[in-house]
């Protein structure tokens, strides 16, 4: 397929592949720029400030995922606690996409918690009454996230907007997860 450019699909995915493997270190971005007129794409911009890594990264291009991008991403949303990576669901990635394009900001999604070990779920289980026991964290389809210039109130809506999954407003963060549509927390 060619966009109206001249640039075909596996032009883009293979500059993207030119830029090295997306690695979620601090300092470095990937920018979509390298993409302009290349037709649709999706893009995600995350940071972590436990381990102080970030990203900003072109996932999806013209129906594919880009493999290197998922890694980056599930890296970026390990748990930290144990350091073990596992994938995480794409819906889950583009239901956090959307909402952040809903929210028109740039600004990255602060990830609070992504994929969770069984292990950091009893934790924060035995800390809190609102970490559920078979959590979709623990499967890799939830994340927690919050942002400085958009408030829980302004993020959860943008996520519910989508209809997409599960949506928890909490102090100081939102839940968003690619289970069953279902919202939950103060309104």
């Amino acid at each position: 397929m060619t966009s109206e450019n001249g640039t075909t699909r596996r032009a883009v995915l293979s500059a993207l592949g030119a830029c090295g493997v997306l690695v979620a270190t601090p300092g470095f971005a990937a920018s979509p720029a390298i993409l302009s007129g290349a037709g649709d794409f999706r893009k995600l911009s995350l940071t972590c400030r436990r381990t102080g890594e970030w990203l900003n990264t072109v996932y999806w291009v013209e129906g594919e995922y880009i493999p290197e991008a998922l890694e980056a991403i599930s890296h970026l949303m390990r748990d930290w606690r144990e350091d073990l990576v596992k994938p995480i669901d794409s819906r889950t990635i583009d239901i956090m996409s959307a909402a952040q394009k809903l929210l028109e900001t740039d600004e990255a999604l602060q990830v609070v918690s992504g994929f969770r070990t069984k292990k950091t779920n009893a934790l924060l289980r035995r800390r809190s009454r609102g970490v559920a026991r078979n959590s979709y964290h623990i499967k890799g389809m939830a994340v927690d996230v919050k942002m400085q210039t958009r408030s829980v109130g302004q993020v959860s809506g943008a996520a519910r907007a989508l209809s997409a999954g599960g949506v928890g407003k909490y102090r100081g963060f939102v839940h968003m997860d690619s289970g069953p549509v279902r919202d939950w927390g103060r309104r």
